[in-house]
């Protein structure tokens, strides 16, 4: 919006406006100080993942989302008000301790509570949660910019304490998770969760898988070195690979710089807004698909569908943008027909992450990992997604500015990678009990050799009566 640049960031309002003319239209919005704002609230996530994990195991899931809030709350409180650029990094820091303990947490806890059966589709709520907020914002920004006194943007950042206050809310309200309790050493607790969860009293041998996986995981002392074993090889390499990829698909640049990618590629202000909503509206949409198709589909199918409707959009978008704006940016007047056709390609680009590895992304990882290691690897997931969103929002203002439409080529390239990856080496989880988890991966053909089997385990931990 026009006056939050002008207030806080005038070098790019001045460019903006031609009032500090510039060379070259893809560089307008090549200013670190407007990208630090965006990205900090994600340096801040990945302290606070770390943190969390140890809150996670110590004292629950629920306490961390509860914290989550309070944090999410202040942080939207310091945005609303803000009067100084250092009150809004230091709002968004706040912001950001918010997602990294609701990322670390939310995850486990569905993965936890959720019938097998259903694990993919509640577990993809979450994203869903994620996507409908973000078009609710893009509609709320587009409304806010239309208001004559100038002051939309604060009701912009100040209404993120109305998630904030919902998640508060929601926790307190929510059970603990079984798994949880087990492991903080409150079995008859857990029990009786497990049956009002479950709506029934026949939990016995679930319970005992629970009881069972709590003990092995207690013989873990600790559980960040114990990553780096070779029987964790598998998760922490997944933990890694997977949030690392799921940057490098472009979405978030989608994501955060709608407005400025439009703005760019000729759109004027409002305009710009809109078209963000337009995509933020298929991004929801696109991510019921995913809900209602996750455990009949299976994970890897969604994955390498996905991919491939990225990578052919990316590689379109990147021919339309280069055949009429070239190397310096000025297209001159743009005709309503491309306009148009570079929303529809940017929309269905954004269908094929909402329905793959977006909610992928953070489902797969919360499922794949034993309880022993769960909270580390979650950390370990949540802090390298946060380290790339970080670094993707940092330098993308700067990428465009020299990288111009090969920008998207860049992206299609690593769509391309990750795919092979999730090809080769992701075993499909569909259907799996998660306390049974840890069969797929010593059936996998690469990953067996790194996963001990249940019967060599069996075989270590017994004294050879032959020796």
């Amino acid at each position: 919006m026009d006056p939050f640049l002008k207030k806080f960031f005038p070098d790019v309002y001045a460019k903006e406006h031609n009032i500090k003319p510039t060379d070259n239209q893809y560089c307008k919005f090549d200013s670190q100080v407007l990208t630090l704002f965006t990205s900090s609230l994600y340096l801040a996530a990945l302290v606070a993942s770390i943190f969390a994990s140890k809150v996670t195991r110590a004292f629950g899931r629920r306490l961390t989302m509860i914290s989550g809030g309070v944090l999410f709350l202040a942080g939207a409180a310091l945005n609303g008000f803000a009067q100084q650029v250092w009150m809004l990094i230091v709002g968004r820091m706040l912001l950001g301790f918010g997602i990294g303990c609701a990322n670390q947490s939310v995850p486990i806890y569905v993965s936890e509570v959720a019938p097998y059966k259903y694990r993919g589709a509640l577990n993809m709520l979450f994203q869903l949660a994620i996507t409908i907020g973000i078009f609710v914002a893009n509609i709320l920004n587009y409304l806010f910019a239309k208001m004559e006194n100038g002051e939309g943007w604060r009701y912009s950042l100040g209404l993120a304490g109305v998630p904030a206050i919902m998640i508060i809310i929601g926790a307190m309200f929510l059970p603990d998770s079984p798994n949880s309790l087990i492991e903080r050493g409150q079995a008859e607790k857990a029990k009786k969760e497990l049956i009002k969860i479950r709506g029934t009293n026949d939990v016995d041998e679930e319970f005992k898988d629970l009881v069972a996986a709590s003990e092995a995981s207690k013989q873990v002392k600790h559980p960040w070195s114990s990553l780096f074993k070779s029987e964790y090889r598998p998760h922490l390499t997944m933990a890694i690979a997977i949030p690392f990829f799921q940057q490098l698909t472009g979405m978030n640049v989608i994501t955060f710089y709608a407005p400025v990618l439009f703005k760019t590629i000729g759109f004027g202000g409002t305009a710009s807004l809109m078209s963000a909503m337009i995509t933020g509206g298929c991004n929801a949409l696109a991510t019921l698909v995913s809900i209602f198709t996750v455990d009949k589909v299976g994970r890897r199918k969604l994955f390498l569908e996905g991919g491939a409707q990225m990578f052919i959009c990316q590689l379109v978008i990147a021919a339309a943008i280069g055949s009429k704006f070239g190397t310096d940016g000025n297209p001159g007047v743009l005709p309503k027909w491309f306009a148009s056709t570079v929303v529809v390609f940017i929309c269905i680009y954004v269908a094929g992450f909402a329905w793959s590895w977006g909610p992928l992304g953070w489902l797969v990882p919360s499922e794949i990992f034993p309880l022993e290691v769960r909270s580390a690897a979650q950390s370990v997931n949540v802090s390298v997604n946060m380290i790339f969103t970080f670094a993707i929002a940092q330098v993308f203002t700067a990428m465009l500015c020299h990288m111009k439409f090969g920008l998207f080529i860049f992206f299609a390239f690593f769509v391309i990678v990750m795919s092979i990856f999730i090809h080769k080496f992701l075993p499909e989880t569909k259907g799996v009990p998660i306390e049974e988890i840890s069969l797929v991966w010593e059936n996998h053909p690469y990953w067996n050799k790194f996963v001990k089997s249940s019967a060599q385990k069996n075989k270590i931990a017994a004294p050879d009566s032959q020796v």
